[in-house]
């Protein structure tokens, strides 16, 4: 340790430098990466909520849909655009800070963009109370936040290396990190909630349940399991994945398609209660609406394990 030097005028300094050093990083801010990864989400946002900003049932749903059952809604998608944005937000994040970042601002965009989108579509106007306007919003803020944060993924044209994105997941800066088994569960959900959303407020799906006889549930159930499989193991998609030498077939079928199929089935669930279609009918009625909605949510999940 450095001795002290007395310097006159009652104050000391001290002789010699410490040996010790402290390493700051720093990692600079790309202010064109980011905006870029914007951009993209506002087209995400668009792309992927644009048919529910064009179904009548959605508008509905933000005059009458209970409101406990809407803010749970916003809030089940709040960790569910944070653990997103890890992986395939506006830019690569290290943090969770940065996470929370990009999904409060995909959550902004799925709020803004559903605003203009829908007062230039004429479904807000000026004379409607504010609960109906914060009721339509907030329903259709949830696809079009997810929208936006797929954009990344889906409308990325270049890697975090600024090289032209080519041909091939390895080039493609979401595909080049691993996915853990639980990561590869979530996934599956968002997949499952995304396009359950899209289908879940119609009255197509009581209906469906309805003019379904006992049969129909098995063979839709079978149906379900056989397109999800092979969405990722057997046509060949880009993306889909291969088992590895001396793993028996049935491996991935136990392993991620009957626990994707069940996950698209509670997110079914809990999508007809969200949006009141399971109120009032048995449930016999019930137990068949959420068969014909796992099947659309089973493909959701699909996919999303071919391009998340």
């Amino acid at each position: 340790m450095p001795l002290p030097r007395f310097t006159g005028g009652g104050s000391f300094s001290f002789r010699g430098r410490s040996n010790l050093s402290v390493a700051i990083t720093h990692q600079d801010f790309d202010s064109s990466k980011f905006f870029a990864g914007i951009a993209r989400g506002i087209a995400g946002a668009l792309l992927f909520a644009l048919p529910m900003f064009m179904t009548m049932e959605m508008w509905e749903l933000g005059f009458y849909m209970d409101r406990s059952r809407l803010f749970l809604l916003l809030i089940v998608n709040i960790p569910l655009l944070v653990i997103l944005s890890d992986r395939i937000g506006f830019e690569r994040t290290s943090t969770w800070r940065q996470a929370i970042r990009d999904a409060s601002i995909a959550y902004g965009l799925g709020v803004i963009g559903s605003a203009l989108i829908l007062m230039a579509m004429g479904v807000l106007k000026y004379d409607q109370s504010p609960h109906e306007i914060i009721g339509i919003i907030a329903i259709q803020a949830i696809p079009a936040s997810i929208g936006a944060m797929l954009g990344r993924s889906q409308l990325g044209g270049q890697s975090d290396d600024g090289d032209d994105a080519k041909e091939g997941d390895g080039d493609d800066p979401v595909h080049e990190r691993e996915t853990s088994y639980v990561g590869e569960l979530f996934l599956m959900a968002v997949g499952a909630l995304f396009l359950s959303l899209n289908v879940a407020p119609t009255e197509e799906m009581i209906l469906l349940s309805y003019k379904m006889t006992p049969w129909h549930g098995p063979l839709m159930i079978a149906a379900s399991l056989a397109v999800m499989h092979g969405f990722v193991y057997a046509l060949s998609f880009k993306g889909s994945h291969d088992l590895a030498e001396g793993t028996p077939s049935w491996h991935a079928f136990v392993r991620f398609t009957l626990p994707g199929y069940v996950i698209a089935g509670l997110i079914s669930a809990y999508c007809l209660w969200t949006f009141h279609r399971t109120d009032d009918i048995g449930s016999t009625q019930i137990l068949m609406a959420v068969v014909v909605l796992s099947f659309p949510g089973a493909i959701g999940a699909a996919a999303a394990r071919l391009i998340l």
